[in-house]
C-alpha cells in the first residue's frame, strides 16, 4: 500500500505537452533528442509519433530518472545517457550527431519536489541535498553551512532575486549548523514574518538549488551548442520555469535569428507560450512554465 501511495505522489505530469507536440510537430521517420528526459512524459508521446527509436537520444543527469527511462524504453532500441545536458550536448556535437527535434524541459520534476529525502521541497522535510545528480559532491548543506555571508547574499540575489538577501544570509549564519529543509524554511520565514501566497522561502530554495546544480551556467553554455545539433529545418523547444532561464533562452534565440544573412534560427514563437488555465488547475507546476520554439534555417533550401 505504501509503495502505491509513493508511486502516485511521485507521478510526473509533463508540462505543456499539447503545445510541445503542436510546435515540434513530430512526424514518422524523424529523430529526437530529449536533453532533460526525466521520467519520459514528453519523450513517450513524441517517440510514439516518430515511430523508430534507434536514432533518438534521451538524456538526464538524475540516476533515478535514468532507471525509470530504462523501464519505459527498450534499452536496445534507444540511446539513454546519464549526463547533464551540457556534457551530453558537447559529446553529441563532437560525434557529429544531428536531430530533427530537440526538447529541453528545464527545472525540477515532481518526484524531486515530492520526495523529502531529495532536499528540494519546502513542505516535505528532508536533508539539505538538492542535487539533481546525486553523484556530485556539492550539496545544499555545504552551501548553507560553509559559504560566507557575501557568497550567500550573491546567490540569493542573483539566482533568487531575493529582496531580503542580506537579512536571510545573516540569519542562516547565526543559525548554523542547519541540517534540514524544514530548518532552512523556518529561518527564512522568520526573516519575512508575514506570508503571501508563496512560501517566503521559495526564492531562497530556488537560488540554492540553482547554485548547487550550476543550472544557469550550464544552460548558457548549452544554448550555443544546440543549433549545431539541429538538422536543417529541425526544431528546438525549450521550457523554462523562471525569468532568469527564460531570459537566457530568449537572448540566445534572438542572437541567432532575425532578418539577416548569417541567421541560423527562425523563431516559431514570437513570445513565450504559457499553460492554459485548465492545465494549471490539473498541474500547478505548469503555472510558471514558458515555452520558446525555433527552427534551424535550411541554407540549401533558400
Amino acid at each position: 500500500m505504501h509503495q502505491n501511495k509513493n508511486q502516485n505522489i511521485n507521478k510526473h505530469i509533463p508540462v505543456l505537452l499539447n503545445e510541445v507536440i503542436e510546435y515540434l510537430s513530430p512526424r514518422p521517420g524523424q529523430n529526437y533528442l530529449d536533453l532533460t528526459a526525466g521520467y519520459g512524459g514528453h519523450a513517450k508521446v513524441i517517440t510514439d509519433k516518430i515511430g523508430s527509436l534507434n536514432q533518438s537520444v534521451l538524456v538526464d543527469r538524475d540516476k533515478n530518472a535514468i532507471e525509470e527511462l530504462k523501464k519505459v524504453f527498450p534499452a536496445n532500441k534507444i540511446e539513454i545517457r546519464w549526463q547533464d545536458f551540457y556534457s551530453a550536448s558537447q559529446a553529441l556535437k563532437q560525434a557529429g550527431r544531428q536531430f530533427d527535434l530537440i526538447l529541453a524541459d528545464l527545472g525540477v520534476s515532481s518526484p524531486h519536489l515530492n520526495e523529502g529525502m531529495r532536499g528540494f521541497s519546502i513542505n516535505n522535510s528532508g536533508p539539505l541535498d538538492m542535487r539533481m545528480d546525486q553523484s556530485q559532491l556539492l550539496t545544499a548543506e555545504q552551501v548553507v553551512n560553509n559559504y560566507s555571508e557575501a557568497q550567500l547574499v550573491d546567490i540569493l540575489r542573483r539566482y533568487g532575486q531575493e529582496p531580503k538577501a542580506v537579512s536571510i544570509a545573516k540569519a542562516i549564519i547565526k543559525s548554523r549548523p542547519v541540517s534540514s529543509t524544514n530548518e532552512l524554511a523556518s529561518i527564512v520565514a522568520q526573516v519575512w514574518r508575514k506570508r503571501g501566497k508563496l512560501h517566503p522561502a521559495t526564492r531562497t530554495f530556488q537560488a540554492i538549488r540553482i547554485a548547487v546544480n550550476n543550472e544557469l551556467e550550464l544552460l548558457e553554455k548549452s544554448l550555443t551548442l544546440w543549433p549545431d545539433l539541429l538538422k536543417p529545418d529541425g526544431r528546438i523547444a525549450v521550457i523554462s520555469f523562471h525569468s532568469l532561464e527564460d531570459r537566457l533562452v530568449k537572448q540566445a534565440f534572438k542572437a541567432l535569428s532575425g532578418n539577416r544573412l548569417d541567421a541560423e534560427l527562425q523563431l516559431i514563437t514570437k513570445r513565450p507560450v504559457t499553460a492554459s488555465p485548465n492545465e494549471v488547475v490539473h498541474n500547478p507546476r505548469a503555472r510558471s512554465a514558458k515555452l520558446r520554439v525555433a527552427v534551424k534555417i535550411n541554407k540549401k533550401g533558400n
